[in-house]
């Protein structure tokens, strides 16, 4: 089985930074695409930033310019660098990676859980 898990969320006020982690763990092959989303109340799950395994990335129009995903192909692991922050990023942030495993001839989407970011004074 594959797991993600992500790390890093919290309390900040407007302006200020936090930084993302996933990690992904298990019988991994190899990791296409990884994602970050998020979720804010009453609201759908929104795509916030996709980066390729060759790292070419791509940013809804909202966060653009302030929030940089990154990723470390030999940890498995991809970052979602958030700054500027502000009240209306306030969401439960998921990651997403395709994931080749081993043994398997197709690439599987698996979430994370999820972490908490409130942007509030």
């Amino acid at each position: 089985q594959v797991q993600l898990v992500e790390s890093g969320g919290g309390l900040v006020q407007p302006g200020g930074s936090l930084r993302l982690s996933c990690a992904a763990s298990g019988s991994i092959r190899s990791i296409g695409t990884m994602a970050w989303y998020r979720q804010a109340p009453g609201e759908q799950r929104e795509l916030v930033a996709t980066i390729t395994s060759g790292s070419s990335t791509n940013y809804a129009d909202s966060v653009k310019g302030r929030f940089t995903i990154l990723r470390d192909n030999a940890k498995n692991a991809v970052f979602l660098q958030m700054n500027t922050l502000k009240p209306e990023d306030t969401a439960v942030y998921f990651c997403n990676a395709d994931v080749l495993r081993s043994g398997d001839w197709r690439y599987i989407k698996y979430w994370g859980q999820g972490t908490q970011v409130t942007v509030i004074l």
